[in-house]
């Protein structure tokens, strides 16, 4: 059955139950935009030098492939941009691997927090200096941004996270988000 809270129905959290989102560690996270609309830009195909990119996990050969990217919008640069901006408002928090597609962000962000000893578990309620607050803060900068500029932006009200256990998982999920331009046409979130 599901929980009320001030007499509305609520959903139940999809974080995992007596973890600490604030805790040392790597988390992987997907924002989307509300009913998968298009807001940050196309995905578009040109020819590439792949001998520019030096990324263990890309090919470092000497040859040009099709190269897939997302020509933004300008909400879709804000949404860059404002990603970027994250470690100026957390300094304990780092950015990996990120990308952002036509109608989602997928990034990794490592808490470098080896020293901290309290444990917080999740739960409902006021919290900061942790995952949620800080995805919270991020959607809420995009999303005022739009609304000062006149620019149509919904976001979908919540967001999914994978908390990532070791290094194998991290390298897959690294891989994951750089190819997902060029794995766009089947992607689930194109709707």
């Amino acid at each position: 059955m599901i929980e009320k809270f001030q007499n509305k129905y609520r959903i139940p959290t999809n974080r995992f139950q007596g973890y600490d989102y604030g805790a040392h560690g790597l988390y992987f996270v997907t924002i989307c935009t509300k009913d998968k609309i298009h807001y940050f830009g196309e995905i578009t195909v040109e020819t590439c030098d792949c001998t520019s990119q030096n990324n263990e996990t890309r090919n470092s050969r000497d040859e040009t492939r099709n190269c897939a990217s997302l020509r933004t919008t300008a909400i879709g640069q804000i949404a860059i941009d404002f990603w970027k901006d994250i470690p100026k408002h957390y300094p304990f928090v780092a950015l990996d691997e990120f990308i952002v597609m036509p109608n989602h962000i997928h990034g990794i962000l490592f808490f470098n927090r080896p020293d901290k000893t309290d444990w917080n578990e999740n739960k409902f309620g006021i919290q900061s200096r942790n995952l949620a607050a800080i995805i919270r803060a991020y959607k809420s900068s995009v999303k005022r941004y739009a609304n000062q500029n006149g620019i149509e932006f919904e976001w979908q009200s919540r967001f999914h996270d994978r908390i990532i256990r070791d290094r194998e998982e991290w390298s897959a999920i690294k891989e994951y988000i750089i190819n997902n331009p060029e794995k766009w046409n089947n992607d689930e979130l194109n709707s």
